[in-house]
């Protein structure tokens, strides 16, 4: 019989059940492109509507502490690929960069034992393949030939579905596959009123304490939540095309995002509004007891060596991840208590191609972060001029929420929020989730959580020199210096060379 792996972006996982050669799952993996673990339906946000999302969570499982091992593209989707933290990944730990082709992905392993591998939208990105020593995108192969249109603008006309149904059709029969459908959305811009115009009410939504409640806020938010929902809808005709040919059962469906929501103290940044991600997965013929709200840690790059676990090939050294095959199972787990994740240069935008180094350590209880550099301006440079982009705190994508916060950084009301999010961070920063969800009062430095700080900062450099993170360990630390293509609006800016 034939398994299909179906993901949708983290972590939905197989069974512990190894596949022999005419059993192997396929795998459709959907990965939203900067969403937030709060928003989708499953996860109680009172505005959004995402029945496949929420479908796949109630038939199968939904990981409540799901973590990007990066807030930013390129980065989290190498680890996601190769099933290693960034700091071992060399240039892929910065956004526009590229992936070396000696850091194996579980997609070359599996197109090397048979499988159809392919991908839709967007797949490994942002950044450039030859550098690397890559011909093709790690995500497969490319099936882009069907577009519709999308329905509103600053949104692409990719169909996704269509081009899933395209890959389905190309696939040899009784070939097992895997597939990577990932959307742009909600990736920014958004056409703003989008929100209202879908008939969604900005007094319901929850405004996070993080942000001004106004109705820009609400509006941009609401807007945000359209894009999602667009995401979802794709993800919805996926599953009716695998109902359509009898293979959703037989199919790993897991959907996740490579980050959290484009706000300010949000994407590119280490608290969970950024690193905290919707995860859930179904397959009905491996994993025992569907239903259940899964409260390990776990990293996106987990998935890689889960997906080969289960299809019985062997996990490489280099992929230190941990499988989530047992969860899949129901069976016993080892110490799954905390998520680490990690940022270096996301975009160019501090003077010379710096990047805003550190490192954090996720439990239920607390948030460290190990700021590497706190003299540096963690969302950016105020100065436009040093900024690849051309922007003012550049890290932080132009949206109606940060030209909010940035006008009124000197009003009362609003200049707690602003510093926040465009503010100077110190070397170490603790908080305690129970009283502080949002992560706005930082502990660190106070005698009463002294001997707390000093186990979470033991505990995270414990992770990092097992892992070997050269920051920790030495070695090659680089990633200020290596080269940077993306777009640059600034045609002053370049990066610095090594000394």
């Amino acid at each position: 019989m034939k398994l299909f792996l179906l993901l949708f972006s983290p972590l939905l996982l197989f069974a512990v059940v190894k596949a022999t050669a005419d059993e192997r799952p396929n795998i459709l993996f959907c990965i939203s492109d900067d969403q937030s673990y709060y928003h989708t339906g499953a996860s109680g946000d009172p505005v959004i509507e995402t029945p496949a999302f929420d479908r796949i969570a109630s038939e199968g499982l939904r990981f409540v502490n799901a973590f990007c091992d990066a807030p930013t593209c390129g980065p989290s989707r190498s680890a996601i690929l190769t099933g290693q933290p960034i700091w071992r990944l060399e240039e892929a730990g910065n956004i526009h960069s590229t992936l070396p082709a000696k850091f194996t992905t579980y997609t070359e392993l599996l197109a090397k034992a048979g499988y159809h591998v392919g991908f839709t939208g967007k797949g490994w990105s942002p950044g450039r393949l030859e550098p690397g020593g890559r011909s093709q995108n790690p995500a497969g192969i490319e099936f882009s030939e069907r577009t519709a249109k999308a329905p509103f603008k600053m949104m692409r006309n990719t169909d996704y579905a269509g081009n899933f149904e395209g890959f389905l059709d190309a696939t040899g029969e009784d070939q097992p596959f895997c597939f990577w459908l990932g959307t742009s959305e909600p990736h920014r811009g958004y056409e703003g009123g989008i929100g209202k115009r879908t008939g969604k009410d900005p007094g319901k939504v929850v405004v996070p304490p993080i942000f001004p409640d106004n109705d820009i806020i609400r509006n941009d938010i609401l807007d945000y939540l359209t894009e999602i929902e667009t995401f979802d809808q794709q993800v919805a005709r996926a599953i009716a095309l695998l109902e359509s040919r009898g293979e959703l059962d037989n199919t790993l469906v897991v959907i996740t995002s490579d980050h959290g929501m484009p706000f300010p103290r949000a994407k590119a940044s280490l608290y969970d509004a950024g690193t905290r991600v919707p995860l859930a997965m179904r397959w009905p013929e491996g994993i025992i007891e569907p239903g259940r709200d899964i409260e390990a840690f776990v990293n996106l790059s987990d998935l890689a060596p889960t997906f080969l676990e289960v299809v019985g090939l062997e996990v490489p050294e280099m992929m230190v991840a941990k499988s989530v095959a047992e969860i899949l199972g129901n069976k016993p787990v080892e110490d799954r208590s905390a998520a680490f994740v990690a940022m270096e240069r996301h975009d160019g935008c501090r003077k010379g191609g710096k990047g805003y180094p550190c490192r954090a350590i996720r439990t239920a209880d607390y948030l460290y972060i190990h700021n590497f550099e706190p003299t540096r301006w963690p969302s950016g440079s105020p100065d436009a001029s040093v900024c690849a982009r051309a922007l003012p705190y550049g890290e932080i994508d132009t949206a109606p929420t940060k030209t909010f916060l940035m006008e009124n950084a000197n009003v009362d009301r609003y200049a707690k929020l602003a510093a926040l999010a465009f503010g100077m961070r110190p070397a170490e920063e603790l908080y305690d989730l129970k009283n502080d969800p949002w992560q706005m009062n930082n502990l660190a430095g106070s005698d009463a959580v002294k001997v707390i700080q000093s186990e979470m900062r033991q505990r995270l450099f414990g992770h990092l020199k097992a892992t070997r993170d050269p920051r920790v360990v030495g070695g090659t630390v680089d990633w200020d210096y290596y080269p940077y293509y993306g777009l640059r609006k600034n045609k002053e800016w370049t990066v610095d060379p090594k000394p």
